[in-house]
């Protein structure tokens, strides 16, 4: 499954556990294989200006989707992308303390969030919100506890 990851940000990541818990997640969620994916982490000031200019909303975000392709909605002999996955480590930093996890934990959190919203998932009413935390909680646990585990 083509996952591309760019970090172009100063903060030290884990890129290859975050490419690793991607493949994992486009995997669970069965993904057709041939789907792109890429997650790139940028710096505050990439991520404010992104959230203004797509959202409307002043100021840096945590996570941004961009989806591009649903799964099988791509013509033949055409990439199918799913889409985007734009993380700020520096606002996921910030933000761990406050949520009791660790940086590294909130960077593996807001990467499954981005990509469920990718695959159509939302939490725009408490139901969709249960929803979609409740799968997020599920494959980082299946992630840890399996495939992560191993490596």
């Amino acid at each position: 499954m083509p996952v591309f990851l760019a970090d172009e940000q100063a903060l030290e990541v884990d890129t290859d556990d975050l490419l690793d818990l991607t493949r994992f997640v486009l995997e669970e969620r069965e993904v057709p294989g041939d789907m792109e994916v890429s997650v790139l982490l940028v710096d505050a000031e990439t991520i404010a200006a992104l959230n203004e200019q797509h959202l409307g909303h002043e100021g840096p975000t945590d996570v941004l989707a961009f989806p591009i392709d649903e799964p099988g909605e791509a013509l033949a002999d055409v990439p199918a992308i799913l889409g985007d996955v734009v993380v700020c480590p520096s606002v996921a930093h910030e933000q761990a303390s406050g949520a009791g996890r660790q940086p590294h934990e909130e960077l593996r959190l807001l990467t499954v969030h981005g990509l469920l919203h990718l695959l159509g998932m939302d939490h725009a009413d408490p139901e969709q919100e249960r929803a979609m935390f409740g799968l997020t909680d599920e494959l980082l646990r299946r992630h840890a506890t399996g495939r992560g585990a191993q490596r």
